[in-house]
């Protein structure tokens, strides 16, 4: 256990400099320590640990009702965290935290995520980080996910995390009165059903969009998804090891070297 008097806390996002949960992150964490804000230009979703390679990136400043709020880095989430690291901040932070996401990043949702890749690329980094995500697309609410978030932000800070290690935090969208409670989980196997609807344009060529349904493959409160549809905070521990370490031994048995 340790205590930070005062924190530079580094806020990022994959919805994009304009996006209403950054600023309620921010204002969250300025309750905290000192904060630095930097995030993509334009919205990334989905982008998951996508990196900016053969094309230059730029730095500006990102005034807000005149006044500076930030810099934004025309590039992933990824890109924000490298950027920020090597050219914006004297020295490295005391903690990252990520969002607050539109939508949830629950069970393969994980994988797509810019804003859980945003905190994996700080724990790479070997900085405490984590990630918030809200459970919806429309007709948000941040006044509650911000307040957990500063809440467990100044736990973690007191805490400490385990190397390598971000906490990756989704909330149901509904008044605190509502939420059923926080629990621990894991990530869950849910993943997409999709589709691609196809439409021709002015010269009658094919494209698509993709669509999609989340199909709900947990019936366990230690998964994550299932959690946050019975209204709990779902906080799962995520790692930069994707090595699946219980078949490595049979993998050894394959005898391949035969």
């Amino acid at each position: 256990m340790h205590t930070i008097q005062k924190p530079h806390i580094l806020v990022c996002n994959d919805d994009g400099i304009e996006g209403e949960g950054l600023h309620v992150l921010a204002a969250a964490m300025k309750k905290i320590g000192r904060v630095t804000v930097v995030a993509p230009a334009e919205p990334h979703s989905g982008m998951s640990h996508a990196m900016t390679l053969g094309t230059p990136l730029r730095i500006k400043k990102f005034l807000k009702n005149n006044h500076f709020f930030g810099y934004t880095v025309s590039g992933t989430p990824v890109d924000c965290i490298k950027v920020a690291l090597s050219h914006i901040l004297p020295s490295k932070p005391d903690l990252i935290v990520s969002g607050i996401n539109y939508g949830s990043n629950t069970a393969m949702n994980t994988l797509y995520s810019g804003t859980v890749a945003a905190a994996l690329e700080g724990a790479i980094q070997g900085i405490t980080s984590l990630a918030f995500s809200l459970t919806t697309y429309e007709h948000a609410d941040f006044t509650y996910a911000g307040k957990f978030a500063r809440k467990l932000a100044r736990k973690v800070l007191l805490e400490g995390l385990p190397p390598d290690t971000i906490l990756s935090v989704n909330i149901p969208n509904l008044p605190e009165s509502q939420i059923s409670g926080i629990v621990v989980t894991q990530q869950g196997r849910s993943r997409w059903e999709e589709d691609a609807i196809e439409r021709n344009d002015m010269f009658n060529n094919p494209y698509y969009w993709l669509n999609g349904t989340l199909l709900l493959l947990d019936e366990d409160m230690r998964k994550d998804e299932f959690a946050v549809r019975q209204n709990y905070v779902a906080i799962t521990p995520l790692s930069c090891d994707f090595t699946n370490h219980g078949f490595i031994g049979t993998l050894e048995q394959w005898n391949l070297q035969k």
